[in-house]
C-alpha cells in the first residue's frame, strides 16, 4: 500500500516537473526564433520553417500556424503515439505559440528587437549555427522527457514507433530537407527586370540548422553520462578483481568462459568505469601476462546503483566487505606452502 503510494506521488512530481520544463523549453525556443531566424531570412526546420516562409510571403503569424498544425497532430499522438507525449508536446506547442504572439507585439518587439541578430545579408551562417544548437538542445531535452516540439517531430516518432529500426532525428532530417529545397522558391528576390533572383544560401542555412540541431539533438538523447566498458580475458581474475575493487572502488561481474581453441575453462571479468579512471584501469591490466581485453564506449548507465551509493558510509561498509571476502582472513592461521605461492604476484 505504501509502496503504491509512493510511486504515485512520484508520478505526479515527475509530471509536474516534465510540465514546468516543456513550459521553459517552450519560450526558449520562441526566444531563439524571434532572436536569430526570423530577421536573417531562412526556415529553421519542420513545420516551423513551413511557417516561416508563409509568415515571410504573407505575414500570418507563426504563433497561429503553430496552433492550427499542432493541435490536430496532438490529438492524433494521443490516439495513435503516447498519451503522455501527446499531453507534454501539447504543452509545449500552446506556450511557443502563445509566446510568440505576446513577442511579436508592438511593445514587446521594440524592446527585444533592440537583442536581434540582424546580420543583414552577411555572415548569415552564425545566426543559422546559434539557432541550430539551441533548437537541438529543445529537441533533444524535449525527446528525453517523451515530448516533442510538435510538427514534424509527431510524424517522425510515429513512423519511428511504426519501424523501430529507424532513426528518430534521421526521418526529421529527411522531412527537413524537402523543406528546405522549397524555401529555394519562397526566398528568391525580384531581379527588377520582372523576374526572380533565386539563390541557395536559404538552402544551405536552413539544411545546416537541421544538421547542426539533429546532431546536438542526438547527442542529448544519447547522454552524457558516458563511461567504459571493459571485457577482461586473463588467468589473473582474483588479482585484477582485487586491485579494481581497492584501487578504483569498482565491482566487476565474473563469467565462466571456455576457450574456443584449447578448451581451457578461465574466468572473463566484465567492468564498466567512468571516464577519469580509464588510464588507472589500463595501468593495473599492464601488470599482468595471459591476459587480453577490449574496451567499448558506453553512453549511459541506468540502474539503482546511485541510490545504494547515496546511503551514509557506503564506500566504508563495501570495502569491509571486500575484505572478508576478497582479501585474506586475519586469524586463520597461516596459509599453506600452495596457498602462498599461489598468492605471490606474479613477476
Amino acid at each position: 500500500m505504501y509502496r503504491g503510494e509512493h510511486m504515485k506521488r512520484e508520478l505526479i512530481k515527475r509530471g509536474i516537473l516534465d510540465t514546468v520544463l516543456m513550459i521553459v523549453l517552450a519560450i526558449v525556443f520562441a526566444f531563439n526564433y524571434m532572436l536569430f531566424v526570423v530577421k536573417n531570412q531562412f526556415a529553421p526546420a519542420g513545420f516551423n520553417g513551413i511557417a516561416t516562409m508563409i509568415e515571410y510571403k504573407t505575414g500570418f503569424s507563426v504563433g497561429y500556424f503553430s496552433l492550427i498544425i499542432n493541435v490536430p497532430l496532438c490529438l492524433f499522438a494521443f490516439f495513435f503515439i503516447d498519451r503522455g507525449f501527446a499531453a507534454k508536446t501539447f504543452v509545449f506547442s500552446v506556450v511557443y505559440s502563445v509566446c510568440l504572439l505576446i513577442l511579436q507585439t508592438e511593445s514587446v518587439l521594440s524592446v527585444i528587437s533592440r537583442f536581434q541578430y540582424d546580420a543583414q545579408g552577411v555572415d548569415t551562417i552564425f545566426p543559422a549555427l546559434i539557432a541550430g544548437a539551441v533548437g537541438g538542445y529543445v529537441y533533444g531535452v524535449s525527446f528525453r522527457r517523451n515530448a516533442s516540439t510538435g510538427g514534424a517531430d509527431v510524424v517522425a516518432k510515429f513512423v519511428s514507433k511504426k519501424n523501430p529500426m529507424l532513426n528518430f532525428f534521421w526521418i526529421n532530417f529527411a522531412i527537413n530537407a524537402v523543406i528546405a529545397l522549397a524555401s529555394y522558391f519562397v526566398y528568391a528576390e525580384p531581379d527588377g527586370a520582372g523576374g526572380f533572383l533565386y539563390e541557395y544560401k536559404p538552402v544551405c542555412l536552413c539544411m545546416l540548422y537541421c544538421f547542426l540541431s539533429s546532431m546536438v539533438g542526438n547527442s542529448i538523447i544519447k547522454g552524457s553520462k558516458s563511461a567504459y566498458k571493459f571485457l577482461i580475458i586473463t588467468t589473473h581474475t582474483d588479482e585484477i578483481e582485487r586491485e579494481i575493487f581497492l584501487k578504483l572502488k569498482h565491482s566487476a561481474t565474473k563469467i565462466a568462459a571456455e576457450g574456443a581453441y584449447s578448451r581451457s575453462h578461465l574466468d572473463v571479468l566484465l567492468c564498466v568505469v567512468n571516464k577519469r579512471q580509464l588510464i588507472e584501469f589500463r595501468d593495473i591490466l599492464a601488470k599482468y601476462d595471459n591476459t587480453f581485453s577490449f574496451v567499448e564506449t558506453v553512453n549511459e548507465i541506468y540502474g539503482n546503483f546511485v541510490n545504494v551509493k547515496n546511503e551514509d558510509n557506503w564506500v566504508k561498509k563495501t570495502l569491509e566487505k571486500a575484505e572478508k571476502v576478497i582479501l585474506p582472513q586475519k586469524g586463520e592461521g597461516k596459509p599453506s606452502s600452495e596457498q602462498h605461492a599461489a598468492e605471490q604476484p606474479k613477476e
